[in-house]
């Protein structure tokens, strides 16, 4: 028996047809549909490197982290101008400001940024300063909004949500989609566990799944939870098999020295 409305990876190709790999015979078992970010690509051979604070404080702290992420050779700014946060008390970014001073780091090292949008009205302004829309885990199914950045001409990074299903992050990419934006890219950063140690647990075995169900290219996040070896994260490329990931590469937040990696199939 089913329940009405549960939808599961074999529904897929009814429910998902733009991103579901099985109906678009051209991507084949593993290959992954390129979205470029002002230069950058994912999905190729290449090994993409993300870094930046997890929120723009102020102009130096921000250019010193740019700087020591362009001498290392990372590809993209990322850097927190909207923080969604638990306790209506904290620090929840400093908006436009933010964005002011990531476009003008950006020009300084010209190195493309990457940041979150909350609503509609923070989304049509991370759309004039930032080159990436990153939709956030606990707006993964705001659909408004995923119809918003839909609508964009800009890439979109989707967060799994806390305690959402494989199913349920493949839904609603297909919203942005749907809405005629092509250029998204998933992301798995954990999902909430009954484990107190680290704040989430990283689903490392989603990585090769959302690979097989779908063409889009995979960023692990691993910055929520204890950091996970480089060497383990290039193995689950598509199929979960020992072998180097096509896209893979490793995102540094600088602000509390820990990691994010990107992943895609080979």
């Amino acid at each position: 028996m089913k329940i009405a409305g549960q939808v599961s990876l074999a529904d897929l190709p009814r429910v998902c047809p733009l991103l579901c790999r099985s109906a678009h015979p051209e991507y084949g078992e593993a290959e992954t549909r390129a979205v470029e970010v002002r230069g950058v690509r994912f999905g190729e051979e290449r090994p993409v490197v993300i870094g930046g604070p997890c929120a723009v404080e102020t102009q130096e702290q921000t250019r010193n982290v740019a700087r020591a992420g362009h001498r290392a050779g990372a590809d993209m700014l990322r850097g927190g101008a909207y923080k969604p946060r638990t306790s209506p008390y904290s620090f929840q970014g400093l908006g436009e400001k933010a964005l002011e001073i990531l476009a003008r780091v950006r020009e300084e090292f010209d190195i493309p940024v990457i940041t979150e949008a909350i609503d509609h009205d923070s989304l049509q302004l991370v759309e004039q300063y930032a080159d990436c829309i990153q939709i956030g885990a606990r707006n993964m199914q705001n659909f408004a909004l995923l119809k918003s950045a839909g609508r964009s001409r800009k890439p979109v990074l989707l967060k799994r949500g806390m305690a959402a299903t494989l199913e349920e992050l493949l839904l609603s990419a297909e919203y942005i989609m749907s809405e005629g934006n092509y250029a998204v890219m998933l992301c798995e950063r954990g999902i909430r566990t009954y484990e107190e140690y680290c704040r989430n647990t990283l689903a490392l075995p989603a990585v090769p799944a959302l690979q097989r169900a779908s063409h889009l290219p995979v960023v692990v996040d691993d910055l929520e939870q204890v950091p996970v070896p480089a060497d383990h994260l290039d193995r689950v490329g598509g199929g979960g098999r020992e072998r180097r990931s096509r896209q893979c590469g490793r995102v540094r937040d600088r602000g509390r020295g820990q990691t994010r990696r990107a992943a895609g199939p080979r």
